[in-house]
C-alpha cells in the first residue's frame, strides 16, 4: 500500500512462451473482470510509442547481475536513493534464470525466464527501478569459471550490448560485486564482476563497437564516473540513524573508502489494515522493510514473503574506483546518506563542479618496498576554469614522497596533472595500501583515493594454473585489482609424485640470487628442502622446480594440506602457502567378463571398494551413519571398453520421486552422481562426463522405459548435458548423449518411507567411447615412492557422490562423495584419481575434448512482452541490440473477430503481437487478502504469501500472442480474437509489437530490433 502523496511507478511488463512461425496463442482472462463481448464497442488504436522514436531516460546508478535475484540487495538503497534524491536506478541483467529451478510451478528453460523476468521487475517496483535490461545469456549449468561463461555467452557480443546500453542510458554509477574467483558461480565472476569493469572502459572508448555510434539510434561514449564492486566495507563506528556513516572508520587493512545510507528512512508506503507483523494500519514501512519485501519476491527460487518487521541497517558500499572527488572517510561530509553520489550524481561538497576529474593512478598496482615509483594526478573542471591551488598526496606512515605541486588553474578542457614520487618504507610489510590525492585552492577543495600492493622486491609465489592464472592475467589487463590475488591451490592424489612449480619475481632494482626452500607436512617427501636461482635480473621471473611425492597410496584423502615456499635473497624473505587437496586414488582392475547390470555385485567385481559416505555439503550425518555415511560403498571395474559401477548408499528416508520430465536436478533428491573426467585435466566439467541416476520416479505407467516407478538418469552440467533416458532423451540437442549407458537399481521404499534394509544399490555401465575424450591409458599405480612413480601421472579423474533428501519438496539436504570437497561438482580438480590397470583406448579415439554442447534455452528480448513494453515506451533498444528502423507499421484494426496491422518492411525478418490487458509494470508474485494491496506486498492472513496462478496467461495479463516471420515487403498481419478476448480489450489494453531483422552472415541472432506500444481506446459509436 502506497501513502496517497506519493507518486505512481509506472512501466511496462508482460510475458509470452516462445511460438511457432504463423501461429496465435490465445489466453483469455482468469480473473473473470472481462464481462459479456460488447458488440457495439467501437475499438480504435492511439499513436504509438516507437523504440526507435522515443528519447532514452537517463539511469544515474546501474547495477549489473548475473541472475534475477542476484540484485536482491539493490532494492532498499534504490529505494532510498529514489525517493530522497530522485536517483533512478537500473538493472542489466545477463540471464532471465532459465536454467534455475523452480519450486511453485512446472516452468523450465524459456517458460522459467520469463517468470523469473517477472519476479524481479515486480521486486523493484515500489523502489521505483522500471528499467530491467536482459542481456538474453543463457543461463547454464552452475560453474566457478568465468572463462567457461565468457565462452558460452559470447564475451564480445555480450560486451557489445552491455556497451551499447550504458551509452543509450548513460549511468554516473555501476554497483555489482566482486570479479575475484571468490564470487564462486562462473555466471557471477563474469557479469557482476568482470563486465563492471570491462563496459566501463569499453562505453567511453570510441573505437570500441564504432557501428553503434552511427546510424538508427546512435549514441555517443559515456565514461561511468564511479564503480561500486568488490570494494571492502569492514570497519568500525557509524551510527543507527540517518547519515549513518557518520563516525565509521574503515579496518586497518581496508584501503576502500566506505560510503553508507540509512535504510530507516519512512517510505510511501504504509502497513495494512490487519496486517500479520501487527504493525499500525497505515503506519510508514521503513525502506528496509520495503526492500526486504521486493528482495523476496522470487517464489520460484524457494523464496517465501517476507511478513515480520526488518530492522533498519548502514547499507555500505566500498568505493572500487572513482575519477570524480568524493569525500574521504575522516570528513563530516563522509557521513551523508548521500555521499555514494559525490561527484557523480550530485556536486561534491568540496567545491568541484559537477563532470570535474579528480583521479589519482600509480605506476603499478605491485611495488615493492623501498623501490620508487611514479603517482600522477589529474584535475579536469566540470564547468568552467577554476583558479590555482595546491595538490598533495597522502602516503603511509614511514613513507615517503615528493613536494605538494602547485597549479595554477584548472581547465574544463585539457586536463591538469601532477606528478609525485612515492617511495615505501624499506620495512613496510606486504599488504594493500591507500594513496590520497588532495586539492586545496581558493573555496575549492578536492579528494580521492587508490590503491597499490607492496609485495617482497624478491617474490616467490607458486605457479598459478587453470581459471587463477587467468583470473590474474585478466586482472592485470582490465586494471581491476579490488578482488584480491588468487590464491595458491594444488591437488596431488594418494600415493603420487608430482612437480610443484615456484616462480620468482625481481621487483627490485638490482640483480639478485638467492634460495627457494619448500616445506611439506608429514606423510609427503621433496626431492629437495631448498633450491638456488642466481643472477635474476630486475623485472625478470624465473621458475624453480620440487618434485614432491606423497607415500600413502591407501589414504582416503579427502582433505587439505598446506605446503610453504620461502624465498631468500639479498633483498629479503617472502612466504607463501599453497592450499593441497590431497584426493583419493584408486586401481580399477579388469573384469573377467562383463557383469550383468542388475544393481547388485557379484563375485566379478574384484578390486577393493571404495567408500562414498564421506560428507561433504549439507547437514550432519547421524552419529551412527544410518542417514549417510559408514557404510556407503562403490566396486569398480573395467571390461572389453566400458567402465562398470555398483554403489550401494546408505540412506534411511526416501526423498520425493521425481517425475520422468523432472529427472534433472538430482542434487534435489536421493540419486547418486559419477563424475568422469577422461584425461584427468579438465579446467571445469565442460570437459567432463557426469551422470545423474535417479534410483525410483513417479512414473506408475512405466512410461520411461525402465518400469513401474523405476529409475531414470540424466547428464547434468557436463559436455553434453540433457536427459539421458527414456523418450526425452530424443530431444536433447546434438542427439542422444549417453547411448549404451545402462543403469539398474535395487531399492524398495517401505509404507513409512524409508529404504528397507536401510539403503539401496545402484548398478551402472559406462561405454568409455561415450566421454568426450579418450581416457588413458592411465600411468602406472602410485606407489608412493619417487623411485617408482611417474611423475605427473595420467589418470581418470573420477567422483562418486550419493545426495540424499529427507524432504518430499524437492530440497536437497546431505551430500557425500569419495572424494568429498566443497563444489566438487563444478571443480575437476577435487575428484579423486582412478588408473585402469591395463586398459588403453583404441588408437583412433581423440585425446582432445569435443566441444561442448550447451543448450541455448536463453528466452530473446524479443519474445518478451515486457521487455518489448519498456523499450516501445521508455526508449532504448531490446537487448542492447542494435536498432532497427527497417519495418513501419500502420493501419491497426480492431474487428469482431481478428486484429490487423499493415506493415511495409525493407528487411525480412520476424515479427511478434502481444495483446496486454492491466497494469503492464508488475504482476503481484504472492498472494493477498489485505483490502487495497495493490503490489502483492501485504500479508493479513497467515495464508497469504502463496504464489497465485501463473500459467499460461501470465496470470491473466496475456491475452494473445502471434508470431510470424515475414519478407522484405509490404503485408498484413492478422491475429485472430474471441469473444472474451474483444471484450477484455475494451479498457487498460494495449498492443505490443516486436521486429527482428532476419540475421545474416556473421550478425547476432535478432540482431536489428525495434518496438511498438499501441494503446488501445473503446468507444461507442456516436459517443466520445
Amino acid at each position: 500500500m502506497k501513502r496517497h502523496h506519493a507518486i505512481l511507478l509506472t512501466s511496462l511488463i508482460a510475458v509470452a512462451a516462445l511460438m511457432g512461425q504463423g501461429t496465435a496463442v490465445a489466453a483469455t482472462m482468469g480473473n473473470g473482470n472481462s464481462g459479456p463481448p460488447d458488440a457495439a464497442l467501437k475499438f480504435e488504436v492511439g499513436d504509438p510509442s516507437i523504440a526507435t522514436e522515443t528519447d532514452r531516460e537517463k539511469i544515474d546508478i546501474m547495477g549489473i547481475w548475473a541472475h534475477p535475484d542476484d540484485d536482491a540487495g539493490f532494492t532498499t538503497p534504490c529505494g532510498v536513493w529514489n525517493d530522497l534524491y530522485g536517483v533512478r536506478c537500473g538493472i542489466i541483467m545477463a540471464t532471465r534464470g532459465e536454467g534455475g529451478s523452480n519450486s511453485v510451478g512446472p516452468e523450465a528453460g524459456p517458460d522459467l525466464g520469463i517468470r523469473r523476468e517477472n519476479e524481479d521487475r515486480t521486486s523493484h517496483i515500489r523502489s521505483g527501478t522500471v528499467d530491467i535490461f536482459n542481456l538474453d545469456r543463457v543461463d547454464f549449468f552452475y560453474n566457478t569459471s568465468a572463462p567457461l561463461t565468457a565462452k558460452v555467452w559470447d564475451a564480445e557480443e555480450t560486451l557489445s550490448r552491455t556497451v551499447r546500453i550504458i551509452r543509450e542510458t548513460r549511468p554516473e554509477i555501476l554497483v555489482g560485486s566482486t570479479p575475484s574467483l571468490a564470487a564462486g558461480h562462473g555466471n557471477h565472476q563474469y557479469a557482476q564482476g568482470r563486465m563492471i569493469w570491462e563496459a566501463a572502459a569499453a562505453a567511453a572508448d570510441p573505437g570500441r563497437f564504432p557501428e553503434q555510434l552511427t546510424g538508427v539510434g546512435a549514441v555517443d561514449p559515456w565514461q561511468v564516473k564511479k564503480i561500486l564492486a568488490g570494494g571492502l566495507t569492514t570497519g568500525t563506528g557509524g551510527t543507527a540513524a540517518a547519515n549513518c556513516n557518520a563516525g565509521f572508520v574503515p579496518a586497518a587493512s581496508n584501503p576502500f573508502t566506505v560510503v553508507g545510507t540509512w535504510t530507516g528512512y519512512e517510505s510511501p508506503y504504509v502497513w495494512a489494515d490487519g496486517n500479520v507483523a501487527g504493525q499500525a494500519a497505515g503506519s510508514a514501512k521503513t525502506w528496509a522493510q520495503v526492500g526486504r519485501e521486493g528482495g523476496r519476491a522470487h517464489p520460484t527460487q524457494a523464496r517465501t514473503m517476507q511478513t515480520a518487521l526488518v530492522d533498519p541497517t548502514c547499507q555500505r558500499y566500498g568505493v572500487s574506483e572513482s575519477i570524480v572527488p568524493m569525500q574521504p572517510n575522516s570528513s563530516p561530509a563522509s557521513a551523508n546518506d548521500d555521499a555514494v553520489l559525490y561527484g557523480a550524481v550530485v556536486a561534491d561538497p568540496g567545491g568541484m563542479p559537477l563532470g570535474s576529474e579528480f583521479s589519482l593512478d600509480a605506476e603499478e598496482y605491485f611495488e615493492a618496498a623501498g623501490e620508487p615509483f611514479t603517482t600522477t594526478v589529474t584535475l579536469r573542471s566540470g564547468d568552467g576554469a577554476l583558479g590555482g591551488g595546491t595538490v598533495s598526496l597522502v602516503v603511509p606512515a614511514g613513507w615517503q614522497v615528493s613536494e605538494p605541486v602547485e597549479v595554477d588553474g584548472i581547465d574544463d578542457a585539457d586536463a591538469t596533472q601532477a606528478t609525485f614520487t612515492v617511495t615505501p618504507a624499506s620495512d613496510a610489510a606486504p599488504a594493500v595500501y591507500k594513496l590520497a590525492a588532495e586539492f586545496a585552492g581558493d573555496g575549492v577543495t578536492a579528494y580521492n583515493d587508490t590503491r597499490i600492493e607492496l609485495v617482497a622486491p624478491v617474490e616467490g609465489r607458486f605457479e598459478r594454473w587453470g581459471t587463477a592464472a587467468e583470473y590474474e592475467q585478466w586482472t592485470q589487463d582490465n586494471d581491476a585489482y579490488v578482488g584480491g590475488r588468487s590464491k595458491a591451490v594444488a591437488q596431488v592424489g594418494a600415493g603420487e609424485t608430482v612437480t610443484v612449480p615456484v616462480e620468482v619475481a625481481n621487483r627490485s632494482a638490482a640483480a639478485e640470487s638467492g634460495t627457494v626452500d619448500l616445506a611439506v607436512p608429514a606423510g609427503f617427501t621433496v626431492d629437495a628442502a631448498s633450491k638456488p636461482f642466481a643472477d635474476l635480473a630486475p623485472g625478470e621471473t624465473t621458475t624453480v622446480p620440487f618434485v614432491v611425492t606423497h607415500a600413502d597410496p591407501a589414504d582416503p584423502g579427502s582433505r587439505t594440506e598446506t605446503f610453504t615456499a620461502t624465498t631468500t635473497s639479498g633483498a629479503g624473505v617472502s612466504t607463501e602457502s599453497e592450499t593441497v587437496y590431497l584426493v583419493p586414488t584408486v586401481v580399477i582392475p579388469q573384469l573377467g567378463a562383463a557383469p550383468t547390470i542388475d544393481g547388485t555385485a557379484d563375485e566379478l567385481y574384484t578390486g577393493q571398494p571404495i567408500d562414498v559416505g564421506t560428507r561433504w555439503e549439507g547437514a550432519e550425518c547421524a552419529a551412527d551413519g544410518v542417514d549417510c555415511g559408514d557404510g556407503g560403498l562403490a566396486r569398480l571395474g573395467w571390461y572389453d571398453d566400458a567402465l562398470y559401477a555398483q554403489i550401494h548408499v546408505t540412506d534411511d528416508v526416501a526423498s520425493a520421486a521425481s517425475t520422468p520430465d523432472r529427472c534433472f536436478g538430482h542434487w534435489l533428491v536421493d540419486s547418486v552422481e559419477l563424475l568422469l573426467d577422461p584425461r584427468g585435466d579438465s579446467l571445469d566439467t565442460s570437459s567432463t562426463f557426469k551422470l545423474g541416476m535417479f534410483p525410483f520416479t513417479d512414473d506408475a505407467e512405466g512410461t520411461n522405459g525402465n518400469g513401474a516407478n523405476g529409475p531414470c538418469w540424466s547428464r547434468d552440467a557436463d559436455n553434453h548435458q540433457g536427459f539421458s533416458t527414456g523418450p526425452l532423451a530424443e530431444t536433447v540437442e546434438g542427439g542422444l548423449n549417453a547411448e549404451g549407458v545402462e543403469v539398474a537399481v535395487q531399492v524398495v521404499r517401505q509404507a513409512d518411507g524409508t529404504y528397507a534394509g536401510g539403503g539401496y544399490d545402484i548398478e551402472v555401465k559406462v561405454p568409455l567411447s561415450g566421454l568426450p575424450a579418450a581416457v588413458g591409458p592411465t600411468s602406472t599405480v602410485p606407489q608412493g615412492d619417487a623411485a617408482l612413480n611417474d611423475v605427473d601421472p595420467q589418470y581418470l579423474g573420477m567422483n562418486v557422490t550419493p545426495y540424499d533428501s529427507d524432504t518430499q519438496n524437492f530440497i536437497g539436504q546431505t551430500r557425500t562423495a569419495w572424494s568429498a570437497f566443497g563444489s566438487q561438482q563444478s571443480e575437476p580438480y577435487r575428484w579423486g584419481h582412478a588408473y585402469l590397470d591395463g586398459y588403453a583406448p583404441p588408437a583412433d579415439r581423440s585425446t582432445e575434448s569435443a566441444e561442448p554442447i550447451i543448450p541455448d534455452t536463453a528466452l530473446q528480448g524479443v519474445q518478451s512482452p515486457q521487455t518489448v513494453a519498456q523499450s516501445a515506451t521508455r526508449g532504448g533498444t531490446i537487448s542492447g541490440v542494435q536498432p532497427s528502423d527497417a519495418m513501419s507499421i500502420s493501419d491497426v484494426k480492431i474487428q469482431q473477430k481478428k486484429i490487423s496491422l499493415s506493415y511495409r518492411s525493407g528487411e525480412a525478418g520476424t515479427v511478434r503481437v502481444f495483446l496486454w490487458k492491466g497494469d503492464t509494470s508488475f504482476i503481484p508474485v504472492w498472494t493477498s487478502s489485505c483490502a487495497g494491496d495493490v503490489y502483492g506486498f501485504e500479508a493479513c492472513s497467515p495464508s497469504d504469501g502463496a504464489a497465485p496462478p501463473w500459467a499460461p496467461d501470465m496470470s491473466g495479463r496475456l491475452l494473445a500472442s502471434f508470431e510470424q516471420e515475414v519478407d522484405a515487403g509490404k503485408g498484413k498481419l492478422t491475429v485472430p480474437i474471441d469473444a472474451s478476448i474483444r471484450s477484455a480489450l475494451a479498457k487498460d489494453a494495449q498492443i505490443l509489437v516486436s521486429y527482428a531483422e532476419q540475421p545474416s552472415g556473421d550478425a547476432a541472432a535478432g540482431d536489428g530490433v525495434n518496438a511498438w506500444s499501441f494503446p488501445i481506446e473503446a468507444t461507442r459509436p456516436g459517443k466520445g
